[in-house]
């Protein structure tokens, strides 16, 4: 599989340029601002993207929205409940494809109401609701500390400790991880009550 990490922006923003081979349908995942390396990736590996996919609707993860579009046609991708009115709309659970890649979704909220993971091919974009070593913050518009404790002490600590964590900021000791080195060593995925991951968000 291709798979280009580009980190750009002033908050150190990771967008993924993903595809089963050079010069193969494929995607971009959270364009950020600054999108010249990120178009170049797509160039110099020919890849013809049908989709830009959206973990949450922050500035920092569809700035590059436009400019990947009107390079490449691609439709944008995002789950239905946020304010952007993506092209194709998602769901928890649903399912999609960029030729023969495909891409399971899950509902995240907490970050964002809109919060997704991308699941696909051994990994998973985890936009702002994993990073390496910590998660999102729930104290910005839209946050919701009893969600995300769902949606990270239910779903990710669920998920196969396989899967290689692409997560949206270049915030963690190294670039990428693992659900299972997260889950033995990120402190937020330790398994806490409702009423202790509260006071633990407020500490």
């Amino acid at each position: 599989m291709l798979l280009d990490q580009v980190q750009n922006g002033p908050l150190l923003n990771f967008t993924y340029v993903v595809a089963e081979r050079d010069g193969g349908p494929g995607v971009v995942i959270d364009p950020s601002y600054g999108t010249d390396e990120v178009l170049a990736a797509i160039d110099a590996r020919r890849v013809k993207v049908a989709y830009i996919l959206n973990t949450h609707s922050h500035a920092d993860h569809t700035a590059g929205n436009r400019a990947v579009r009107e390079r490449t046609g691609a439709k944008i991708v995002a789950h239905r409940s946020t304010p952007e009115a993506p092209d194709l709309p998602v769901d928890d659970g649903g399912t999609f494809r960029a030729g023969p890649l495909e891409i399971r979704v899950v509902h995240v909220p907490g970050h964002t109401p809109d919060s997704v993971l991308y699941i696909f091919s051994g990994h998973v974009a985890t936009g702002d609701t994993l990073f390496v070593g910590e998660v999102g913050r729930t104290d910005l518009p839209g946050g919701d500390p009893r969600a995300f404790h769902d949606s990270l002490l239910r779903k990710v600590v669920a998920l196969d400790d396989a899967l290689v964590v692409l997560p949206g900021h270049d915030y963690g000791p190294t670039p990428t991880s693992t659900i299972g080195r997260e889950k033995r060593e990120n402190y937020a995925l330790q398994p806490r009550t409702v009423d202790e991951f509260l006071r633990f968000l407020a500490e």
